[in-house]
């Protein structure tokens, strides 16, 4: 954060169910992130206003008990303005975005889906699957709460020998579609001739499930406003290769492509700080 004598221009502040993500901006350094859990808002206040910032721009479900514990100047942003500003902002800096319409998908504790046409964002659909699916059922199935844990798993397992394939119910040719499609997400667990899953395959499963799902609603809506590109953030994406890779797959197969924001998961706080700004 800021040093002692140093003013930020503005921060801004996006309140999830999970996570506060943080931007702040500072005329020595420029815009530099942070992530505090949602939970702990006084100490999230604290850095806000050790920053002495002239104004914070605060989003999210937990913007308004935010707004009561912050010293400076707060402004209420609406969630999908400051998601689609800070979307185009991380795009811009990436290289462009990639089209004039395009999904954005916001995938944190559930997953919510967007519009973004030219300046006008709207929510246009979402799922309820997400992190806080991830963390659940790693909780209830691998009996570990940490989100890293379950990353790290996810990377040594594969879901195949959890989920049911289109393989393992036709043979070659039988069907038209590929084989390594997921006919049933945890299938095989069920079944008495499959061994015990390792941990390791039903953590990849868990990245499955989710990725999977959260692919083919975007490739509905896609399909109904017929638009082909999907601008992937949020926090769960962060670090979680397994889900990106999965995602990416899911969304290619579908005739759609995917594009995934560098610090995604900033997008809400980046964009609360813009609009603050503007």
């Amino acid at each position: 954060m800021s040093q002692a004598g140093e003013t930020a221009g503005a921060v801004g502040v996006d309140v999830g169910a999970t996570l506060a993500k943080i931007a702040l901006r500072t005329p020595e350094r420029g815009v530099e992130f942070r992530l505090e859990p949602a939970g702990a808002l006084e100490a999230v206040a604290e850095l806000v206003d050790a920053a002495r910032p002239r104004r914070v721009g605060i989003t999210g479900g937990g913007a308004s008990e935010l707004a009561r514990r912050v010293a400076a100047e707060s402004i209420a942003v609406n969630e999908f303005a400051a998601w689609g500003a800070g979307a185009k902002a991380l795009l811009e800096a990436a290289g462009g975005v990639p089209a004039e319409r395009f999904l954005l998908v916001s995938v944190g504790t559930g997953t919510s889906v967007m519009l973004a046409d030219g300046m006008a964002v709207q929510r246009i659909g979402g799922t309820a699957l997400g992190g806080g699916t991830l963390i659940g059922l790693g909780a209830l199935l691998l009996g570990t709460r940490r989100f890293g844990e379950l990353v790290e798993l996810a990377e040594k397992g594969d879901r195949r020998r959890v989920d049911l394939l289109v393989s393992d119910i036709y043979r070659p040719g039988e069907i038209a579609l590929a084989g390594d499609l997921t006919a049933a997400n945890f299938g095989k667990a069920g079944g008495g001739s499959v061994p015990e899953p390792a941990r390791a395959d039903v953590a990849h499963a868990l990245m499955g499930l989710v990725a999977e799902n959260v692919a083919l609603i975007c490739a509905g809506l896609g399909a109904a406003l017929q638009v082909r590109t999907v601008v992937f953030g949020g926090s769960t994406l962060r670090e979680n290769r397994p889900l990106v890779e999965i995602l990416g797959q899911i969304t290619g197969f579908t005739g759609t492509h995917p594009t995934f924001l560098h610090e995604g998961e900033f997008a809400g706080a980046l964009g609360a700080l813009l609009l603050a700004e503007s």
